[in-house]
């Protein structure tokens, strides 16, 4: 739940000074250098064990991204995707620059590259857009989710209708741990605040130096002030856990409870609706498996007492960092994917004008498929992960207008799941979707 998805779908392997090109229409064909050619060549050998890195990426390349940190990213492709296969796809930008699609054996990775002008041409800027699988079809996606380690569940929902239409599944209706997807209904509400005139997306929130979990707020001094709007972007965009609960606090639990049967969560895992920082203190050893066997009233008392007392510091240092799954059968937030799908739906048709509307372009604002949400009029995305947990879920608008929930989950108690296979999946999910 702490760290973000978008690490999985986005994973920068450029220096952010690099001059790498984003597509953009051109009434002329560009032709490739043949020095960026034979560096996407280069690329597709590295990937594959062959090659110098000093020789192949430029000095402002590797101060950025020590080999270490490289070689890092490539095990995350290979344990995704398999091997190298070659390159599927160079499609150029400008003459030094492009979109490159390298071939793997149970996928695609989408790169944007850039080489110098001047010889011997090095590479100043490589960058991992996208990763997506090989399956060629919907049923062959849910095969493939029903074969990895642990538990999954899918669902593709088409949107709209006299009531929302299934058109592919797997354990639709089970609950699952969803990690930080669980910051839908924290929308939601606000959503709901803000459509009925009790809220503003520019109210400000004043900082009263209670302690938050990692994030941009975390360690902030009491009286620092920052809207609702800042905050929900925070929350959503880039998964701040220290915005989360703020936003919480100040819409109030209940009130976020009283959100979980009207977006349609219907797992009543959920009660009391957990802030981060709890999570974490619970995860941390026997004040976890205390609130575990309480009831719901006993559990709220335990919240307001030893939890909130317990000082960040008593957080266990490597509660994720071991990729150990932590308690995620009884510590967690949980959903099915048709209570995801229903969330998406909810918030699709309260924010369809309004002052709500503005929170489209939240959702919008990491689409978790990067440049691939341009085949799309409108992606809207939250996900969540943790060791043992991952969940993606994604509100879709074709060109054509037609709106689908997307929802999948992955839970795993004995053992990290493998994000990036689990995310090339969703993305070919999406890519298969039917728009008309």
């Amino acid at each position: 739940m702490s760290r973000l998805i978008a690490c999985v779908l986005l994973l920068v392997v450029s220096p952010a000074a690099a001059q790498t090109p984003s597509p953009t229409p051109s009434a002329q064909q560009t032709v490739a250098d043949p020095s960026l050619e034979a560096r996407a060549k280069d690329v597709a050998a590295f990937l594959a064990g062959k090659g110098d890195y000093d020789t192949l990426f430029s000095p402002a390349f590797r101060a950025q991204v020590p080999r270490a940190q490289f070689d890092a990213v490539t095990a995350q492709l290979t344990t995704a995707s398999g091997g190298v296969t070659g390159i599927e796809k160079l499609t150029p930008v400008t003459a030094f620059g492009g979109t490159l699609a390298m071939g793997f054996e149970r996928g695609v990775v989408t790169m944007q590259v850039a080489v110098d002008p001047t010889a011997p041409h090095q590479i100043t800027g490589l960058r991992i857009t996208g990763t997506s699988a090989r399956e060629a079809s919907l049923d062959a996606v849910v095969a493939s989710l029903a074969a990895l380690p642990g538990t999954t569940a899918f669902t593709l929902t088409r949107l709209g209708g006299a009531a929302p239409a299934i058109i592919a599944s797997r354990e639709v209706d089970r609950p699952f741990a969803i990690g930080s997807a669980f910051k839908l209904v924290i929308l939601a509400e606000l959503v709901r605040g803000v459509a009925a005139g009790e809220r503003h997306w520019d109210d400000v929130v004043t900082l009263d130096g209670a302690p938050l979990p990692g994030g941009l707020y975390a360690g902030k001094p009491a009286g620092t002030k920052a809207t609702l709007r800042e905050i929900a972007e925070r929350m959503i965009s880039v998964s701040d856990n220290s915005a989360t609960d703020i936003l919480l606090a100040t819409l109030g639990r209940e009130k976020i409870e009283a959100m979980l049967p009207v977006v349609g969560f219907t797992a009543g895992h959920n009660r009391p609706f957990l802030g981060t920082l709890e999570a974490f203190k619970l995860k941390s050893g026997a004040l976890g498996t205390r609130y575990a066997a309480l009831d719901e009233k006993d559990r709220r008392a335990l919240l307001d007492g030893e939890v909130k007392a317990m000082p960040i510091s008593e957080i266990r240092g490597d509660l994720f960092a071991l990729g150990k799954p932590m308690a995620i059968d009884t510590i967690e937030w949980f959903a099915s994917p048709a209570d995801l799908a229903r969330t998406m739906d909810w918030l699709r048709r309260h924010t369809e004008d309004g002052p709500a509307a503005e929170a489209r372009a939240i959702l919008a604002k990491n689409s978790g498929i990067g440049p691939a949400a341009s085949a799309w009029n409108y992606v809207g995305f939250k996900g969540g992960s943790e060791p043992g947990v991952i969940n993606m879920t994604f509100l879709l608008q074709a060109k054509g207008g037609i709106w689908y929930a997307l929802s999948g989950s992955w839970n795993n108690p004995a053992a990290a799941v493998n994000e990036g296979r689990f995310a090339a999946l969703m993305r070919r999910a999406i890519e298969l979707t039917p728009t008309n």
